[in-house]
């Protein structure tokens, strides 16, 4: 396989992170209207829900713009008059930190004091399987793969040295996760749990990938490293204070 891995498409070829990056927003989107109606009781008014699906974009672009930033700051430096450059690059880590942040804040001026982020976790999951295809198809443009590795699954993304698929690594993870939601929904849970379990395993996961990834690691941990660890934390304490069996029946949530 030759990287980046264009596509062909009504005689175009289409770079494939383009490709499925477009691919990932809009089937994550068409799913979260296909199974939204499982959360009505995480449902908030039409005009607020506006507000917050603004604020979720927002924080994210910034988050996931400052993230980055911070990741690579010697070649942002190095492209300090490349406009183009700095419009460029973001992380997913920085983006579901800076979303959530968002609508954390919109939240708290709508006076909303309920969870509603369990009906995102699978539109979530989706998209970002489908846009790290996009990741791995693109190579080492990307910036995405792993360290050089002598294992038998080390992929060649075009200059002679195998390396780690960390992106194929995310989607077996992100889908994993997923398969294990899907059973665990049919038991009893606390509002947002399902989102905060699988912020947790996504951050945890991230902070141990980052150690095959060549990144810049000046304090031992790269920025991406930090603020995964963080969230890991974050969502650990509060999943694991909120245990579902310890509230009345009738203050439990379940998908059915």
């Amino acid at each position: 396989m030759t990287f980046p891995a264009y596509i062909s498409l009504f005689g175009y070829q289409i770079h494939p992170h383009l490709l499925f990056e477009s691919l990932a927003y809009t089937v994550g989107f068409q799913t979260f209207l296909r199974t939204r109606k499982f959360w009505k009781h995480q449902a908030v008014p039409q005009q607020q829900n506006l507000w917050l699906i603004v604020g979720c974009i927002f924080g994210a672009l910034i988050g996931s713009k400052m993230l980055n930033m911070l990741e690579m700051p010697l070649d942002y430096w190095a492209h300090r008059g490349d406009i183009a450059y700095w419009l460029e690059g973001k992380t997913i880590v920085g983006g579901y930190i800076g979303g959530w942040l968002g609508v954390e804040i919109v939240k708290k001026k709508l006076g909303i004091t309920y969870a509603t982020g369990d009906a995102y976790v699978f539109p979530l999951i989706i998209g970002t399987a489908i846009g790290r295809i996009g990741c791995f198809l693109s190579g080492l443009q990307d910036q995405t793969y792993g360290v050089p590795t002598s294992l038998p699954w080390g992929i060649d993304f075009g200059d002679g040295i195998p390396r780690h698929p960390a992106q194929l690594y995310e989607i077996v993870t992100v889908l994993a996760v997923g398969v294990y939601l899907l059973f665990r929904i049919r038991r009893p849970y606390v509002n947002g749990w399902l989102f905060r379990f699988y912020m947790f395993t996504y951050f945890l996961f991230r902070f141990l990938v980052e150690f095959i990834k060549p990144r810049y690691h000046p304090l031992g941990l790269s920025a991406i490293q930090i603020a995964s660890l963080a969230g890991a934390i974050y969502c650990a304490r509060i999943f694991l204070r909120d245990n579902p069996y310890n509230l009345p029946v009738n203050e439990r949530s379940s998908y059915v």
